[in-house]
């Protein structure tokens, strides 16, 4: 429930970025900079949640996280310029950032004692949650101002870690099973190799996290900016991007067991690449809505293999490590675009999604040998 509504209050988000854009007036080079507050407050985060995992435990953090991300994606919608969207975006950011490396601890946990690959499910829900989410967004957009409607998701959330916090915090996971499961202590248990396998993981993540954040920030601004798409249109592609990814996130253990983490990396990031390919530079809305739908289906499983693997490794430090790199491909991804977009034309500028997507299946590719063989 905490990764679909991780899920669905970001797509909330950034379904709304259009109206928010309009309303602060900035270009999309200071826009780029205003959603570069997100990047830093998760960031920032990201680096202190793994410690405090280890200290509280995932399920409080997560809680905790599940309070601050509601309210502070009804901030947004009352700021007037891009100066001031970027200060609120920290706040955002750092709830946002805790919560995904909270939650991918406990989850991390629950595959050791599970023994079976099901990270993806996990991210499944967090993919069906942006569907809802985007889709959600795409009804109202004509109808409800941003205020509104960030409004209702913060109620929204806030009723849902209401609903679901108190049996997390009665659940919390039993040490002796997770240590029984597998070494979880990084500090006396990692080498230095291992280490770099915990980053080479870090820096898949980033590639394809990059996409994702690509697309949730940019996709219908692009669709409605160069494409001409209607804004509800606009919005239903990122729901569209995230149901394929939900539906090859809910394949993806079935994936892991017959093809290996390998051939799912490498098979994954070269399917990503060329549908973005076809999402950037594609003359038409519908083409581009699929491209974005063969983009999701690509990157839907490289993202959660990379986090795993890092987790198995490194407990919640390796968690936290992959996540901040990853995820900071989703966050600092954007603000390159805007730029990009400045400089060239936002067409170009999402072409790096695909570069990235390749990328990634290069380093899977490498990362062969690490995956069956890494000192744990």
């Amino acid at each position: 429930m905490f990764f679909a509504l991780d899920g669905f209050l970001f797509a909330g988000w950034v379904v709304r970025i259009p109206a928010i854009k309009q309303q602060t007036g900035a270009s999309a080079s200071t826009l780029g900079l205003a959603l570069l507050g997100v990047s830093a407050g998760a960031v920032i985060t990201m680096m202190l949640t793994g410690r405090l995992c280890r200290r509280y435990g995932s399920h409080a953090v997560t809680v905790a996280c599940g309070v601050l991300l509601p309210l502070s994606i009804a901030l947004p919608a009352q700021t007037h310029s891009a100066l001031s969207l970027g200060l609120v975006l920290l706040v955002f950011g750092a709830a946002y950032g805790g919560m995904n490396v909270a939650m991918n601890s406990a989850a991390v946990d629950l595959v050791a004692v599970l023994r079976r690959p099901v990270m993806p499910s996990f991210h499944a829900a967090f993919s069906l949650g942006g569907m809802v989410g985007a889709g959600l967004g795409g009804l109202v957009a004509g109808g409800l101002s941003a205020s509104t409607h960030l409004f209702l998701l913060a109620g929204i959330g806030l009723l849902v870690t209401a609903f679901a916090g108190p049996s997390l915090l009665r659940h919390r996971p039993a040490p002796a099973a997770v240590e029984a499961a597998g070494p979880r202590e990084p500090k006396q248990r990692l080498s230095p190799r291992a280490r770099r396998i915990v980053v080479l993981f870090g820096v898949i993540a980033l590639c394809t996290a990059y996409g994702e954040g690509a697309l949730a920030d940019w996709g219908a601004l692009h669709l409605e900016q160069d494409l001409g798409a209607h804004p509800g249109l606009a919005a239903a592609g990122y729901a569209l991007f995230a149901l394929t990814m939900t539906a090859g996130r809910l394949t993806g253990t079935l994936l892991l067991e017959r093809l290996g983490q390998t051939r799912t990396l490498v098979l994954g990031g070269a399917t990503a690449a060329a549908g973005m390919l076809l999402g950037s530079l594609a003359p038409t809305a519908w083409l581009a809505l699929a491209g974005f739908a063969v983009t999701g289906l690509g990157l839907a499983n490289i993202f959660p293999v990379a986090v795993g693997r890092a987790g198995e490794l490194a407990g919640p430090s390796g968690v936290a490590a992959a996540s901040t790199l990853g995820y900071g491909g989703m966050l600092l991804g954007p603000p390159a675009i805007g730029f990009l977009a400045d400089w060239f034309s936002l067409p170009v500028a999402l072409t790096t999604v695909a570069l990235l997507a390749a990328a990634a299946a290069v380093l899977g590719y490498t990362a062969r040998n690490a995956t069956t063989s890494a000192p744990a």
